[in-house]
């Protein structure tokens, strides 16, 4: 990510009531995709519907086509909600979609649900039942209309977070004053790759083979080098059209490989926004007949596995002299850098090997405008005396409540000793 700008002022998950004239994004790849605004249907139409698969020259389904893209504005003020949770493994999503009776603006106003547990190794077979609390709310780009995107977060019946709920900590400690004061900002570059269905290999690579090698790939144009740019941006105008703060997008440096970057945003709502983000890119590559995978070193070799660098600041680094708030930063994330390790994603051994743009995962380390640090400062954060650090520690199957609070508690709340801060500080280099 380039810079850290002001960001948006969507904090509290607020999103607008529709006008009827709204309508979800457009793109010429899926017939499911194709959300354009359809003619308006007379209230005296008739209510008797008759779908048939008739597919036309060009494959698509026009019935089917035609009812996904109903606008239900016109005859009805109730909406549809997709209900999203994170899953038994920690990183898979799980969605489900009721009918609420009215447009809402605040997740406040939805009602708390359920679901069986045991079927998402969240619960065993015989206390079974998982609630969902509704936490932030999007709009629905694949429905259109007051249709949404509810961000929920996972509880017992008696309402304690369950082991996979990692929001609920989260929340916490982006609750506390002193974080609170310290109106942290976070920009996420979250890396994927696209792979072939059948035989999971990534897209635009010859089955069982390989391309040419890496080069010629990154931030690239054409068809022998850039592969599923119609995934990447139906996915970014679907983020844009859902609220979600999305900032950019660019090939990558492995074939088949992409990024997009959320950001910046505020506390807790850096979760919200990739965890988001993540379901409506697996919606767009099932649509597409393609596999997402977030796999950390997808193709073990000489080729470059998926990230999710953090951009990171607080009020303290963005002010005058935030450069000394920056070093005491990175000299804490040092001491802690085990805890940060292991909190980063699964299989990220395999990424964090000291090549291709990555430090090595035993060791800590931290350099001005180096891509090959543990943490990365800017240029320009180093010529102005203030801004942000780049943790590039987190892989592409990190849980962004987890990343962005334990950023926040080891340099806002945790405090080392003297004699290990002294230490730490004399080993870095850092003249705090």
């Amino acid at each position: 990510m380039a810079q850290i700008l002001a960001p948006s002022t969507q904090w509290q998950m607020r999103i607008t009531r529709n006008s009827v004239s709204s309508s979800p994004m457009t793109t010429k790849m899926w017939s499911s995709l194709l959300l354009k605004q359809n003619k308006k249907w007379s209230s005296k139409s008739s209510a008797k519907f008759q779908v048939f698969a008739v597919k036309s020259e060009n494959g698509t389904i026009n019935r089917m086509e035609d009812l996904l893209n109903l606008d239900l504005t016109p005859f009805t003020d109730k909406i549809i909600a997709e209900y999203i949770w994170i899953g038994g493994s920690g990183i898979d999503l799980r969605s489900k979609s009721r009918t609420i009776p009215k447009p809402v603006e605040h997740p406040s106003e939805l009602p708390k649900w359920n679901y069986d547990g045991s079927s998402t190794g969240q619960a065993p077979g015989e206390d079974s039942e998982v609630i969902l609390y509704p936490q932030a709310i999007f709009k629905d780009p694949f429905r259109g209309g007051n249709n949404i995107l509810v961000i929920c977060d996972t509880y017992t019946p008696a309402g304690e977070p369950i082991p996979t709920n990692k929001r609920h900590r989260a929340a916490e400690i982006f609750s506390n004053k002193k974080v609170v004061d310290e109106v942290t900002w976070y920009g996420i570059e979250q890396e994927y790759t696209l792979l072939q269905t059948n035989v999971k290999w990534p897209l635009g690579w010859p089955v069982g083979g390989y391309p040419g090698p890496q080069g010629p790939y990154y931030c690239s144009a054409g068809a022998d080098k850039s592969f599923g740019r119609d995934i990447s941006d139906a996915h970014y105008k679907a983020c844009l059209y859902a609220g979600i703060n999305v900032s950019g997008t660019n090939g990558e440096v492995m074939p088949g490989q992409w990024e997009y970057q959320v950001g910046p945003s505020v506390g807790i709502e850096a979760g919200d926004h990739i965890w988001c983000s993540r379901y409506i890119l697996e919606r767009i590559t099932e649509q597409a007949g393609v596999v997402l995978s977030l796999d950390p070193k997808p193709i073990e070799g000489d080729w470059n596995g998926a990230g999710c660098h953090t951009n990171y600041s607080t009020k303290s680094m963005r002010e005058d002299g935030g450069f000394e708030v920056i070093k005491k930063a990175i000299l804490n994330l040092s001491l802690r850098h085990k805890e940060h390790i292991s909190a980063y994603g699964e299989g990220n051994e395999r990424r964090l090997t000291g090549k291709h743009e990555t430090a090595s995962i035993n060791t800590f380390s931290w350099g001005v405008a180096n891509r090959g640090c543990s943490i990365r400062v800017g240029r320009e954060t180093e010529q102005k005396g203030k801004g942000y650090l780049e943790d590039r520690r987190p892989a592409s199957n990190m849980d962004p409540y987890i990343v962005t609070a334990l950023l926040a508690e080891t340099t806002i709340l945790w405090e080392p000793t003297l004699e290990a801060e002294a230490l730490a500080a004399q080993k870095l280099a850092l003249n705090v």
